[in-house]
């Protein structure tokens, strides 16, 4: 059980993400995560390029024919502005202001679901033209990778309300500042992912 200690914003730390040895370890901890999935999505985005052009005949539509470029820009935009958000969030959480950083989170969360509502919009648009998880093996390496990404922005989705319905009662304290901080981490983790997909994926698809 922990003992919540009450602080003043002068008695506040600058940095209450690593004020205790477990929100250092949770911080360290985290690195180590990401080091991981950085290898898993590495291997997704190989795996990617290698079958890209694997379609079983040559009236399949490529990549080039499929994607719409204005969506994922805005899909981009939506996702690198809830990156700025959750900057924002955290800054009040530096300055122990829980009620706005919970109010920049809730910004955060209802653009990370205009994403994913756009992201499904874009996987029906596209199954409805033939491009499907089984239609070709490059199907199979989009759907993978897209889609897994889109697994991992409604994993950090839910883990912000968690947080924020967890902690609505109890404000801001050091047990909980570095769970927000580690959260705000990882959504920043899939938003750079997000824009190597956008590049990747989607701009270098377009010229083939």
């Amino acid at each position: 059980m922990h003992v919540e200690e009450k602080f003043t914003d002068a008695t506040w730390p600058a940095a209450p993400e690593t004020a205790t040895l477990e929100g250092k370890n949770k911080y360290l901890g985290f690195w180590l995560f990401l080091g991981g999935e950085t290898v898993l999505f590495a291997s997704l985005f190989a795996t990617y390029l290698a079958l890209k052009d694997k379609v079983p005949d040559s009236g399949m539509l490529l990549a080039k024919d499929l994607y719409e470029i204005p969506l994922t820009f805005a899909m981009t935009m939506i996702l690198l502005t809830s990156s700025l958000t959750s900057v924002y969030a955290m800054y009040h959480m530096k300055n122990n202001s829980f009620q706005k950083m919970q109010a920049w989170l809730l910004i955060t969360v209802l653009l990370g679901f205009s994403f994913l509502a756009l992201e499904v919009y874009e996987f029906k648009h596209y199954v409805h033209l033939g491009h499907t998880f089984t239609s070709s093996a490059y199907g199979s390496a989009f759907y993978t990778l897209v889609g897994f990404h889109g697994a991992h922005v409604t994993f950090g989705l839910m883990w912000f309300l968690s947080l924020m319905l967890r902690n609505a009662k109890r404000g801001l304290s050091l047990y909980n500042a570095p769970k927000f901080f580690v959260a705000s981490l990882y959504w920043h983790f899939i938003d750079v992912v997000w824009v190597f997909i956008f590049t990747v994926v989607y701009l270098m698809g377009m010229v083939g």
